[in-house]
Formats: C-alpha cells, sequence, structure tokens
C-alpha cells in the first residue's frame, strides 16, 4: 500500500501553529514511509474564506519546508464532486430532503433543553412521501439533505495513537446535515461530506488530525460505507495547550506561523519544536534533528495521548541552537529583513563585508533574529544612548584622561586592526598609569554607550570602519563634563 496523506487547511485565518503541527506529523509519516503529502484548501465556507489566508497558509508552510507533492487542490473547484456524491446517497436511499424549518429546529432544541436532554435532531422527516414532499415544497419551503444515522449502529476504529475507539449512532445527534438549503438541486455540501469525497477520490491510506476531530471521524466512517469506499486508517494527535492546560488559542497571544516569523524565530527551530509537541524521538536524549532526519524515526506508537504544553523557554533555546550553528551568510540573509524593518540603512560602508562582520560579533548572543535589532542599533546611528552605567563611567576624572590619550593614539595609526587597537589600549594605560580595566571601560560606554556588551575590540573595529569611532568618543568626552 502507498501512503498518501493529506494536510487540509481552512482559508478562513492565517496558518495556526495546531494546523502547522498537523502538517509536520503528515509530512514526517509520508517521509518515513516513502509516500505522498497532498496538500487541500477546504475553502467551501464561501463566506469566510480570503485568498490572503490562502497566500500565508501557502508561504508558511513553505516556509518551514513542508514541500508537498501533489496540490494545492481547492474544493471550491470540486463542487461537482460533491454534488454527485450526494445524488448518489439520495438515489440509494441513504440520505433524504429534509423540509425542517429553522424556527422549528429552535423549538425542537428549546424542549430537549427544558427535558436535561442533549440536543439532537428527531428525524422527523426521514420517512417523507412524495406527497409530503410536495406539499412542503409548495409551501416555499427549502430543503437541506441529510444522511441517515441509525442509532442501534456501533462505530468501532482502531486508532494510530488512541488504540480501540468506538462510538455509538445515538450519539451523533441523529441525521446528520450533508449539504445546505437550496431553493434547487444540491445546496453547498458541508465539512464532514466533502472531506469524505476528497478522501476517497485523492485515495487517502492515513488521516492524521488533532483529536478534536473524534467525532467528526465517526460520522465520517458511516460516510465512507455508504459511499462504497474503503475506509482509511485514523491517527488523532493530541491539541496544543498554554501553561493553564487549555486549547492554545489567540487569547494566549502568537499562534500563526507568521507572528512566529516576525518574532524572529528560524524555520528549521520552529519546526524542530513542532515536532517535539507530542512525539518522543527513539533517542530521547535527542532534542535537535532536521525534519529528515525525524522522519527516520517517526512513528505514531511514540506519539503521546496527552495533549502537549507550549513551551517558550524550549522553542527560545532550540531557535538559538540554530542561529549559533548557522552559516554567517545565511544568518545575515535572515537578519537583514529585520535591519530593514528597523529602518536601518546600508550605507556609509556598511557593506555586505561589514555587515558579515557585525553578524560574527553578535551571533552567539542571539536568541531570536529579531534580537540583532536593539543588539545592534548602535551599529546604525550617529549619536548613541548612555546608559545610566555608561554615563556614570564616563564621569569619572579618569575616563576623560583615557579617552583623549586614545584620541591623540589613534593620530598616529593610519590603519586601526585588533594589533593596534590593543596596542593602543596598552600605550594608554602605561602613559596615564591606570588599571587597564578603567580604560577598556571607559573606551566601550563612549563607544557603545554601556559598560556591558559584545566584544570590545572587534566593536570597535566596526565603528572605525563605518566612520564612527572618533565621533563616539569625543561624544564621550562631552558626557563626562
Amino acid at each position: 500500500m502507498t501512503v498518501r496523506v493529506r494536510i487540509a487547511p481552512s482559508p478562513t485565518g492565517n496558518l495556526h501553529i495546531g494546523t502547522a503541527r498537523t502538517a509536520v506529523f503528515n509530512y514526517l509519516f509520508a517521509r518515513h514511509h516513502g509516500g505522498k503529502f497532498i496538500l487541500r484548501i477546504e475553502d467551501t465556507d464561501l463566506e469566510r474564506s480570503r485568498p490572503e489566508y490562502t497566500d500565508n497558509i501557502l508561504s508558511g508552510l513553505r516556509w518551514l519546508g513542508l514541500n508537498w507533492d501533489e496540490g494545492p487542490f481547492f474544493q471550491s473547484q470540486r463542487l461537482h464532486l460533491y454534488s454527485q456524491a450526494v445524488q448518489q446517497l439520495l438515489d440509494q436511499g441513504l440520505a433524504y430532503r429534509c423540509y425542517t424549518t429553522s424556527a422549528e429546529l429552535d423549538a425542537l432544541r428549546e424542549a430537549q433543553k427544558a427535558r436535561n436532554e442533549a440536543p439532537r435532531y428527531d428525524n422527523r422527516h426521514r420517512n417523507l412521501t412524495p406527497e409530503q414532499q410536495a406539499a412542503f415544497e409548495a409551501q416555499g419551503r427549502t430543503s437541506v439533505i441529510r444522511f441517515r444515522i441509525e442509532d442501534g449502529r456501533e462505530i468501532v476504529w482502531n486508532d494510530l495513537v488512541r488504540g480501540q475507539m468506538s462510538w455509538r449512532g445515538s450519539d451523533l445527534g441523529g441525521d446528520m446535515v450533508i449539504a445546505r438549503a437550496s431553493t434547487e438541486g444540491v445546496g453547498q455540501p458541508l465539512y464532514n461530506f466533502v472531506v469524505v469525497v476528497d478522501d476517497i477520490d485523492m485515495e487517502i491510506s492515513h488521516v492524521i488530525r488533532g483529536e478534536d476531530h473524534i467525532a467528526n471521524t465517526a460520522k465520517q466512517i458511516l460516510l465512507y460505507e455508504a459511499l462504497g469506499a474503503k475506509i482509511p486508517e485514523f491517527a488523532h494527535t493530541p491539541l496544543i495547550l498554554n501553561q493553564e492546560g487549555r486549547k492554545l488559542s489567540k487569547r494566549d497571544g502568537v499562534t500563526s506561523i507568521s507572528d512566529f516569523q516576525k518574532m524572529g524565530f528560524t524555520a528549521e527551530g520552529l519546526v524542530n519544536y513542532m515536532t517535539l509537541l507530542g512525539w518522543s524521538p527513539p533517542d530521547s536524549t535527542q532534542e535537535i534533528f532536521t525534519l529528515e532526519t525525524a522522519a527516520q524515526g517517526f512513528g505514531f506508537e511514540r506519539v503521546n495521548k496527552a495533549g502537549a504544553k507550549f513551551d517558550w523557554d524550549k522553542l527560545d533555546w532550540l531557535n538559538s541552537q540554530y542561529i549559533h550553528s548557522m552559516p554567517v551568510d545565511k544568518l545575515t540573509d535572515l537578519l537583514i529583513p529585520f535591519w530593514e524593518e528597523a529602518g536601518f540603512e546600508f550605507t556609509g560602508g556598511r557593506d555586505r563585508g561589514w555587515l558579515e562582520e557585525l553578524v560574527t560579533l553578535v551571533a552567539a548572543s542571539l536568541t531570536r533574529l529579531v534580537d540583532a535589532v536593539e543588539m545592534t542599533k548602535l551599529f546604525f546611528i550617529d549619536t548613541v544612548e548612555f546608559s545610566e552605567e555608561g554615563s556614570q563611567q564616563l564621569k569619572q576624572e579618569a575616563s576623560t584622561a583615557a579617552l583623549e590619550g586614545i584620541i591623540a593614539a589613534l593620530e598616529n595609526q593610519p590603519e586601526l586592526t585588533a594589533e593596534t587597537a590593543q596596542n593602543i589600549i596598552k600605550q594608554v594605560v602605561k602613559e596615564q598609569n591606570v588599571k587597564k580595566g578603567v580604560v577598556m571601560r571607559s573606551l566601550r560606554a563612549a563607544l557603545t554607550g554601556d559598560v556591558h556588551g559584545p566584544d570590545l575590540i572587534q566593536s570597535w573595529l566596526l565603528l572605525n570602519q563605518i566612520g564612527l569611532d572618533r565621533p563616539r568618543l569625543h561624544q564621550g568626552i562631552i558626557a563626562g563634563n
């Protein structure tokens, strides 16, 4: 059997991390078995579907490296298949037209509520005669299409994550609407029906999705049977939870993949983290791996049943590992958009070579890509801002003398190198008979505005290349007086 799996997001919002994690599991399972990973856009909800959401979903999956083998297929372009399947069920007597009005349904629910009963349709129009149908239509009533669900039926399947699952037909809310009302023919088909028709047509072998779809699975198994199709295997993965143990939602802040991008997470770090949300690798000590490596050991026997709590600290740590091991040219490419977004300009000697030197300077200190904005801001502005500690350092009498000595020494240096910079510091220490730490802290405070930061000598060299070191030194002297 060829493994064929699919990810089927609805373009009613941006790509959610829960959907993306489901896509990761589908992708890993397909690659592990040498199968096909299929993308289907479930856009039959015409009122809420938006092209910008479709674009966001496609770009998000590509960014994560979840490249699909077939698709994208759009349900809105496959309506003829659904109409044919609805008609097939009608012709077989497995579905029927229901003329119950909204007011009648509301009255039914209120009566059930008063009796403390679970809401369910009472199947009142299941066995209408042709004469009764004609009478309803003469009243101007439209009809939905309902699929027959027998209360006494037991639906059983072996879930690849949860083991044997069992549902009773009486727990599924009565006969199921599979197409909306229409004045003629068949109206818009609904989710539980079209997903089955698509999975049959695309020969999906395994349906891998979140546990919130379990009740849908029981209904869909009945539809597979009614349409005479082979039932795929099912795997219901754990939900992603917030720290309080509730399903992660927009109320928890960032949940869309594009937002994670803007926050400075790398695709490799985020997809690595999502792989660990509910799945444990065969080697429990291994936490960092590519999609290809994860696919080699992926299987549902190691997927947890319990929900997976989202851990920002773990995500930050994984992300930092990818940043720290990234080639400088690739990291530079990733940082440039963040600098551009911050309004930094690459002028005055800030060419590609200089940028890569700057990236080398700060890379080891980055947790997220966006951290580079604040960390490197001082290299893109003309006037440095002094912290409280930096200001206090410059107000010391020895600091002013040290900075004046450095400026004087620079006049005799046609080119500043790491060696000459070290020699200048040694020279000032000796001439002024002060501790090296005083000179170093004063120099750092003048150049960067603070007494803490990245390597001082490299920072000085970078500022020198764009002509900002001497103006900063003079500014530091002024700030100290």
